[in-house]
């Protein structure tokens, strides 16, 4: 239940984020390719993952579009509201799909627990 719980959360952030981007203006086809923008973040993992955590969650925390659309609401920039949307909506998509805030232990290891087949699991298996 609460898994499905923080799925259906992951969900509605999603459709308020694409709200938010087509409500400032964005055109929705090109939502498609700006929802993997925020993943770029991943590129801090090429220094190690202690860094790649700090950048990667820097880039997937609800902080990071909340601050953006406020600022964009506060100025009255469509284009700070529609990078929020776009982050909130990416955030919101990750977080539907199992994907979480990541501990610097490893890429697997995040808030929502571990993505990914378990190492033992892995070991187990035969090779087809």
């Amino acid at each position: 239940m609460v898994r499905w719980l923080l799925r259906a959360e992951g969900v509605a952030v999603f459709v308020l984020g694409a709200a938010l981007y087509a409500g400032a203006g964005g055109e929705l086809l090109l939502l498609i390719p700006l929802l993997f923008v925020p993943d770029l973040s991943m590129l801090g993992y090429l220094g190690g993952p202690r860094l790649g955590a700090i950048t990667y969650n820097l880039g997937h925390t609800i902080v990071l579009p909340v601050v953006l659309a406020l600022a964009g609401w506060w100025l009255a920039q469509p284009l700070l509201l529609m990078a929020a949307g776009v982050t909130g909506a990416h955030i919101g998509m990750d977080r539907a799909l199992g994907y979480g805030l990541k501990y610097p232990t490893s890429f697997q290891d995040t808030h929502l627990g571990r993505i990914g087949k378990r190492r033992d699991e892995a070991a187990a298996r035969p090779v087809a």
